[in-house]
């Protein structure tokens, strides 16, 4: 990093979604306690330049934040209604000076996505909401990810915090018999998050390393919580989530090249997974398997394990994959699913068999969505139908802002 700008910049990517978590612990109100976080943004831009970097970087914005809590709250010309808000604040803003500062509690936004996953909003919504606030996802990462248009989800996003401002509805952590009934979605939460750095929508890098780590974090934090809290049994799919997790971050080392170049999976190096990784995810699958109660994260884990174990590209078990994918589009019937069965069927069955399973109108929906075009111009190539795979794959480069993913789609236009 070469100026000060670059250092607090990245400070606040680190520390932001910390400093958001102990915030919403005190308030009922979302957009407060982001703009608590840019007033505390554009003192550290002004003061840091002149003071250094303070010793504490974390405990400085969440002291300067929470004081910016305070002084919106009043001048907000509603002193008593925002009362109690003022008075949790200061105390919290008190422990921050005594040196008792909660930002080291290593489970506090596990305990948001709880939180954040409130029986009084749409799932949709609980999801959408918990990846822009505790996630660090922006908006249009979010609207990807649920596959709308940005517009529509930047408005579901607003209406789901001022529901929660106008509502009251407390951040607080669930008593343990409400934890199964939002699970879920928690579930759904560290998927998304996971995702969002196993393939980076936009930016230069293709993996963004902080999301997964912490993905699988909260993952492990949560399995331990399932199994040691009183009241609480060890879930299944909670289970299968992150062993879904490792055995796709353990092939991180060969997915990209010595340029930071995309290198798809049949064309990765095995001997740089890290094994380690992949048996403990096997492991825990099996674990999860033997509870014999199967969703959705435990099949893709299972997946996963098909081709993680093939020592070769070659000797993945293509028939066995097919069949999962039918039983996991049984559960959970999405195009995404579809696209990747699709897929599955032309390693089984050849390209022209996955290209005609790709003309079904379930894909209508993936139409902006570049994997789409890219598996269908991946196929004409097999098929030798080299203008029509330079067309596709020219379509697939339009939907994507990742730089990685660019530069591999136009080495393949111009091989």
């Amino acid at each position: 990093m070469n100026t000060m700008h670059d250092v607090i910049a990245e400070t606040f990517r680190l520390e932001s979604r910390k400093v958001i978590a102990v915030l919403l612990s005190t308030l009922c109100d979302v957009e407060l306690a982001e703009d608590a976080l840019q007033d505390a943004l554009v003192i550290a831009l002004q003061r840091w330049k002149i003071d250094g970097i303070p010793r504490n970087p974390g405990a400085w914005i969440m002291t300067t934040a929470r004081r910016k809590v305070i002084d919106r709250l009043r001048s907000a010309g509603a002193l008593e209604r925002n009362l109690p808000a003022i008075e949790a604040a200061s105390a919290a803003l008190a422990d921050d000076e005594d040196g008792a500062s909660d930002l080291q509690i290593p489970d506090e936004r596990l305990k948001l996505i709880f939180t954040c996953c409130h029986p009084a909003l749409g799932q949709e919504a609980q999801v959408g909401l918990t990846l822009q606030t505790l996630g660090g996802l922006t908006t249009p990462e979010i609207a990807r990810a649920f596959l709308v248009p940005e517009p529509t989800m930047a408005q579901r996003l607003v209406r789901a915090k001022r529901k929660i401002r106008d509502a009251g509805i407390p951040y607080e952590v669930p008593a343990s018999s409400e934890i199964p009934a939002r699970l879920d979605a928690v579930l759904t939460v560290l998927y998304l998050i996971f995702n969002a750095g196993y393939a980076a929508s936009e930016g230069d890098a293709l993996i963004r390393h902080d999301l997964c780590d912490e993905a699988i974090r909260l993952a492990r934090v949560l399995n331990a919580l399932l199994t040691d809290v009183p009241g609480l049994t060890e879930d299944t799919e909670a289970l299968g989530l992150l062993a879904l997790m490792l055995l796709h971050h353990a092939r991180r080392d060969a997915r990209l090249g010595t340029v930071g170049d995309l290198i798809p999976l049949e064309e990765q190096e095995r001997a740089r997974w890290r094994h380690d990784e992949i048996a403990e995810g096997v492991a825990i699958l099996d674990r999860a398997l033997a509870l014999q109660r199967r969703g959705p994260y435990q099949i893709q884990a299972a997946i996963s394990a098909l081709h993680a174990q093939a020592a070769q590209a070659e000797d993945t078990d293509w028939a066995q994959i097919l069949v999962l994918y039918g039983a996991l589009y049984d559960l959970h019937p999405t195009p995404i699913v579809a696209l990747n069965r699709a897929v599955a069927l032309a390693m089984q069955a050849g390209p022209e068999a996955g290209l005609t399973a790709l003309d079904d109108p379930v894909f209508s929906e993936l139409q902006s969505y570049y994997l789409y075009h890219a598996a269908r111009a991946d196929l004409l190539r097999r098929c030798g139908r080299t203008d029509a795979a330079r067309q596709a794959y020219e379509t697939a480069l339009r939907f994507t802002d990742n730089a990685a993913e660019q530069a591999y789609l136009r080495r393949r236009i111009q091989p």
